[in-house]
């Protein structure tokens, strides 16, 4: 992974938890601005992973971002906005990650 790949993968996954959070706060308290700047952070977020896309190639820069992103969003879920997962819900969060770095490392190991 180079430098400039781990710069846009920080980058597009900050964008994307500023995007969540604001799209969270829409869907609680819902303002036309809120919903404007969650358009634009998703749409910039986008933008990065176009750029992540052509570094990694689709499957590597879709997978690590997702993987990412499903650790960082659940954090603010629960740490944040005090959402909590049941057990089940927990596996699956667990069995995805297992996923995404089977799917990102497994060709690597060949």
């Amino acid at each position: 992974m180079t430098l400039v790949g781990s710069v846009l993968l920080a980058a597009s996954t900050f964008v994307f938890l500023l995007a969540a959070s604001f799209a969270k706060s829409w869907a609680v308290a819902p303002g036309n601005w809120k919903l404007v700047a969650t358009l634009i952070l998703y749409s910039v977020g986008n933008l990065v992973m176009l750029r992540l896309v052509r570094e990694f190639g689709m499957s590597i820069a879709f997978s690590l971002s997702a993987v990412i992103q499903l650790i960082a969003i659940n954090i603010i879920a629960v740490g944040f906005y005090g959402e909590r997962l049941s057990l089940l819900q927990i596996s699956g969060v667990v069995l995805a990650i297992i996923a995404v770095l089977l799917i990102t490392f497994a060709p690597s190991a060949r």
